[in-house]
């Protein structure tokens, strides 16, 4: 789940003000989980807009937005409501953004919504959603080692073998509202008697394995 949050109402009159037709593009997945790019956030962003003086030529929820082949169909499909519009507005990902933009490459195209991070959903209904970072997409996992738990993420200082001098009463020292994320996969390892883990010794990270941009083809 790539978790993005809505920016603020100013900055994306900021985005559009010398643009005075709008066209707005959402996706089912993500921003729509997120509460940041569904129906409803389309629906009251255009309200909004309208009020603000703004037209709206139209709007869409793309399945997904990072589906070049979706973005493509929504060129073909709505294109006369694109061509009226000055700006295209993204409230997807900023992979969805980038998406929409390589296709409307003649178009400007903006985002409405920050792209966080890569995270759990922790709690949702109608009224509230959580979500918490747990993966960095860091193309080297070692969570069998780990006890499922990722130190790159859950540890601010990304430690590979154990904790810091920092951690106090199981608390990380940049928090103490934060678990140590080596208390946390200690204990872990611990009740699957697998504490023969956390004596492993292991080198630095491969960083040649997070070179830009990555591709993968899949036949």
């Amino acid at each position: 789940m790539i978790i993005t949050r809505q920016k603020k109402i100013s900055e994306i009159l900021d985005t559009i003000k010398t643009k005075n037709n709008v066209f707005l593009v959402g996706c089912t997945l993500c921003a729509t989980v997120c509460k940041t790019g569904g129906e409803k956030e389309l629906k009251n962003l255009a309200e909004f807009l309208k009020k603000e003086g703004k037209r709206v030529t139209g709007w869409v929820i793309l399945d997904p937005a990072c589906n070049l082949l979706q973005v493509k169909k929504l060129k073909r499909d709505r294109a006369k409501e694109i061509e009226a519009s000055d700006i295209i507005l993204s409230l997807a990902c900023g992979g969805g953004t980038q998406a929409i933009a390589e296709i409307f490459d003649n178009k400007k195209v903006s985002p409405a919504n920050d792209t966080l991070f890569q995270g759990e959903i922790t709690e949702l209904t109608l009224k509230k959603a959580r979500f918490e970072e747990k993966c960095s997409l860091c193309g080297e996992c070692l969570l069998d080692e780990t006890a499922g738990m990722c130190p790159v993420s859950l540890c601010p200082k990304g430690l590979m073998n154990g904790p810091c001098g920092g951690v106090k009463n199981k608390k990380c020292e940049v928090s103490d509202e934060l678990d140590c994320a080596w208390v946390l996969i200690y204990e872990r390892l611990k009740k699957r008697n697998e504490l023969e883990q956390i004596k492993k010794i292991r080198g630095p990270r491969d960083y040649s394995r997070l070179k830009k941009p990555q591709k993968l083809e899949l036949k």
